[in-house]
């Protein structure tokens, strides 16, 4: 994967006291052979310009295409992953913006074929990739008034509906650290005591303050990555159900059955069955 990537600091948001969405990242990327597909989550929201070539674009529960045009808004916390065809390298800027939200999105994202203002939106991100890569004094200023100036452009497009995301509470630092421990490593073989000893903290403590915060316990989290990838490989692939297990990190394919019916309330040969695309 071919990728530049630029964090921001707390000094690139807006003056205290108001509630303006905040750029945290800005990143360019091309599609290579080293492309990781695996569904993942960020603490705030994603949005995506795609800029040339095709591929297809994954949430928890969809998988649609996306080509050159097309602007993807992903809320934070929603975990999705982007897939490129090979014939066709995709290409993307992503802004990483903080305090936004595509409201009314169903799945918690929003995607939009852009008809008018690519040109004018292209010339605002590839001056704000200038200003980041060069790094002057004052990039980070350019860079906020260039982030409003592309969500005002934004705005002017019908049928796309931003809003501040809700002010609660930051995630804890620990429940982060182990929440992007489990999106990157949920094909291992995790337990509780390891998370813990990650976040170094007590393993009682690590379960009750990530449920308070993810509103689900550690395991329970790290099944439902692995339970999401196996839609996947049953919709895309003729992998049995015990490779499927071994695959993603199941003790059992009759545990992995049974972790796969509690959440989708099916058996994952039925899933197959009602999911498989038709020659």
């Amino acid at each position: 994967m071919s990728r530049y990537q630029h964090s921001f600091f707390r000094a690139a948001e807006m003056p205290p006291g108001r509630g303006a969405p905040r750029l945290s990242y800005l990143s360019k990327t091309q599609y290579s052979k080293e492309w990781n597909s695996n569904l993942h989550t960020h603490g705030c929201a994603e949005v995506f310009f795609i800029t040339d070539g095709h591929g297809r674009f994954r949430t928890q529960h969809e998988e649609f295409p996306v080509a050159i045009h097309d602007l993807i808004v992903v809320n934070a916390n929603v975990p999705h992953t982007e897939l490129s065809q090979l014939d066709s390298p995709l290409e993307y800027i992503v802004l990483g913006v903080e305090g936004l939200e595509a409201v009314g999105g169903a799945g918690g994202y929003s995607m939009l074929h852009l008809h008018s203002g690519w040109r004018e939106l292209m010339t605002c991100l590839e001056l704000m990739l200038q200003e980041a890569r060069e790094g002057l004094a004052g990039h980070e200023e350019v860079c906020r008034h260039l982030l409003e100036t592309v969500l005002v452009l934004l705005e002017r497009q019908e049928n796309l509906d931003l809003g501040s995301e809700p002010e609660s509470p930051r995630v804890s630092r620990e429940c982060g650290i182990v929440r992007r421990y489990i999106d990157n490593h949920f094909k291992e073989n995790l337990s509780l005591d390891q998370l813990a000893q990650l976040a170094h903290v007590n393993k009682y403590y690590l379960a009750h303050a990530f449920r308070r915060e993810f509103g689900v316990s550690p395991i329970n989290y790290l099944i439902s990555r692995r339970v999401a990838e196996s839609r996947f490989l049953l919709r895309e692939t003729d992998h049995n159900l015990s490779l499927i297990a071994q695959m993603l990190g199941f003790s059992s394919p009759s545990y992995f059955s049974q972790c796969f019916r509690r959440l989708e309330g099916i058996s994952p040969m039925e899933y197959r069955r009602q999911n498989r695309k038709k020659p």
